[in-house]
């Protein structure tokens, strides 16, 4: 039977990477998307300057 496991690690392996595809295609949540943002913010606020 085609798609048939040969080993439980396979299997394994399978459903692993099923669910990894399915969560790299979910849409990223506009409230984690403004929480990057708003750390990236205090990141470079926080960051040395540089004298130039």
């Amino acid at each position: 039977m085609p798609g048939t496991a040969k080993s439980p690690e396979e299997a394994i392996s399978r459903r692993l990477k099923a669910l990894y595809n399915a969560v790299e295609q979910e849409e990223i949540p506009d409230r984690f998307l403004d929480l990057l943002e708003r750390l990236d913010a205090a990141e470079a606020a926080s960051a040395p300057r540089k004298k130039g």
